[in-house]
């Protein structure tokens, strides 16, 4: 038996809260989608997503491209998840390159297709620049994308939170004093970047109760696939890859079967401890696959 069970009557209903389901499910289940490249392969993301859905996901998170530039795809998309498979989606929505008018349009089309959840969050540089610029007549920070939102409709806000600290932070406690700003906004939850030592994310825990953060925080779990996306990834992000997996994901750097393979089994290990350790839920980075997933979910232990 796995942990993970159909959701009572009492939250399945059309419109559904990601707060309301981290109220009466743990752990809660969910996978991130994001558009394809390429016009013709929506049909396949299609297929993805219906394969995700029979695993009976409490929701399913849906990203867009540097700038913008695939926010009406993702939209499209999210519609799709919420209105044809009937499942609960978590839009994701970014301060780049967006005034005030354009987020408000943007609420207005969540409201008209059903979509009420949001992660709001400020987003990185468009291709080709390093530094986040403001707007003008925008937004700088994901707390200020926060409380806009709070204040233009009844949605459920999830924000992301960084165990090993954000980029661009200082420190790691200077980036949970953000947290606590962008929670404070009026933030319902928060979705973690990924992270490959579950201690830098138990730590994580820890500090953020400290800091008064008392929120549901979902673990990112990242599922190593591929030798050279995961060492660009992880360097974009600044996640640290600790020393004894680096050195395996090396060795088999030119094997991509084995690869893929030791990849899930250290991601099964990684969320199987994240649930023993009370984990309120698993947010799996699917990559547009379903096999690794279902791999995963298949192998959790039931720790109710």
């Amino acid at each position: 038996m796995t942990v993970y069970t159909v959701l009572d009557s009492a939250i399945s209903g059309v419109l559904v809260k990601i707060r309301d389901i981290l109220l009466k499910k743990r752990p809660a289940l969910s996978f991130e989608v994001f558009p394809p490249v390429r016009d013709g392969n929506i049909e396949d993301l299609f297929s993805t997503i219906k394969e995700l859905e029979e695993l009976n996901p409490d929701f399913i998170s849906v990203t867009y491209g540097a700038g913008g530039n695939t926010q009406s795809r993702s939209t499209q998309i999210a519609s799709e998840i919420k209105n044809s498979f009937n499942k609960e989606v978590l839009a994701h929505l970014t301060c780049v390159q967006s005034v005030k008018d354009d987020i408000s349009r943007i609420l207005d089309k969540f409201k008209e297709i059903n979509i009420e959840n949001i992660l709001a969050l400020r987003g990185d540089p468009p291709k080709g620049e390093t530094k986040f610029i403001r707007t003008k007549g925008g937004f700088g920070y994901a707390s200020e994308l926060v409380e806009f939102i709070r204040l233009n409709g009844d949605f459920s806000i999830g924000v992301a939170g960084y165990p090993e600290g954000h980029i661009e932070s200082p420190s790691l406690d200077a980036d949970l004093i953000n947290l606590k700003i962008k929670v404070d906004a009026g933030a319902d939850f928060i979705i973690t970047q990924m992270f490959f030592n579950n201690e830098d994310f138990y730590r994580f825990r820890d500090m953020t109760i400290k800091k008064g953060i008392m929120v549901p925080i979902i673990p990112g779990i990242f599922p190593i696939l591929n030798y050279k996306q995961i060492q660009r990834i992880a360097s974009l992000c600044g996640v640290r890859i600790p020393l004894k997996l680096d050195r395996k994901i090396h060795s088999l750097r030119e094997k991509p079967e084995e690869m893929e393979k030791y990849g899930i089994e250290y991601a099964i290990t990684q969320a199987n401890d994240l649930i023993k350790n009370d984990a309120q839920g698993l947010h799996i980075y699917s990559m547009n696959r379903s096999r690794p997933a279902k791999q995963i979910v298949a192998k959790l232990a039931d720790h109710r």
